[in-house]
């Protein structure tokens, strides 16, 4: 966020009651109120298992969680009602819980946007760019921080089909910051944005390959960057693996992104991807190992 941030401690990413520097790997637990979820199939959609679900991630080392109240691609359709019955009082449930614990929710209806940030949502999770372009102002509005995502144009609940661009990094960009700077625009604190390349959504799996590599490029914006990549489908294409055979893929591209610059990660599988970024803030030199007595005794 090149001109927006605060003299003194630039690059500060201020979530709720958190404030993550520029050095510090923040990891997004996700909790799916939905019954037709590609990964955990509905494993969190009843209430009691899903605040089970986000006691698990906080135990885990998950310094926020993402509410999900619908399914992001192809389903039954699910009206703005029936998405406000899956979050609005989990959210407040949650924040009663876990008073520090940053909630994020995975909406791009601008009307689930601030009845969360009225329960005590920080964080709105906007995986379809602006979509409904009240969504800033709804975020403003709350004070809730702003994810500004890619989709190539996409309508939400929508597939990509021989998506094409001449850059497909350069497209990201423009797009991402573009909406960053529509946010402050419209009264979003600056310290509460991030920018998402949106792996997958709008993009072919070579696409997506190409974004995680050049990941730097998107880092460099200033803007702090969130990646989703957890279990997707360029992973699995790449790998020939079906979802639940993807760990081991995810943190790979996880390592990638955490050292080209990523700040923010989308996870479902907290202790692993906790113990790999913890590995590569020490090896960037951002922390020190927990232990070194190995021949120095």
């Amino acid at each position: 966020m090149p001109d927006h941030q605060d003299a003194d401690e630039p690059g500060v990413l201020r979530l709720g009651r958190r404030s993550f520097g520029p050095a510090e790997f923040a990891l997004m637990a996700i909790v799916n109120r939905t019954p037709d979820s590609f990964f955990d199939r509905g494993a969190t959609f009843a209430t009691e298992a899903a605040y089970e679900a986000i006691d698990r991630a906080v135990a885990d080392g998950a310094d926020l969680v993402d509410i999900g109240g619908v399914k992001a691609g192809y389903g039954e359709p699910v009206s703005e009602d029936e998405e406000l019955r899956r979050t609005v009082d989990f959210v407040a449930g949650i924040r009663e819980r876990h008073p520090d614990l940053v909630i994020s929710v995975d909406t791009y209806r601008s009307g689930v946007a601030r009845r969360v940030g009225a329960a005590g949502a920080d964080l709105i999770n906007d995986t379809w760019a602006g979509a409904d372009p009240d969504i800033p102002a709804a975020a403003a509005e709350y004070g809730t921080g702003l994810v500004c995502s890619h989709v190539g144009g996409l309508t939400p609940r929508t597939d990509p089909h021989r998506m094409a661009y001449d850059d497909v990094v350069a497209d990201v960009i423009r797009t991402t910051t573009a909406l960053a700077e529509r946010a402050v625009a419209a009264g979003v604190r600056p310290d509460g944005i991030l920018i998402d390349p949106t792996h997958d959504f709008g993009k072919n799996t070579l696409q997506s390959l190409e974004l995680t590599r050049r990941l730097d490029e998107l880092a460099a914006t200033g803007w702090p960057v969130l990646v989703a990549v957890s279990n997707k489908d360029f992973i699995g294409e790449t790998l020939d693996l079906p979802p639940g055979q993807r760990g081991s893929g995810t943190l790979a591209a996880l390592t990638v992104s955490a050292w080209l610059g990523a700040r923010v990660f989308r996870v479902h599988d907290v202790p692993a991807a906790r113990q790999a970024l913890d590995l590569v803030a020490v090896l960037q030199g951002a922390a020190q190992p927990a232990g070194t007595r190995r021949s120095l005794a």
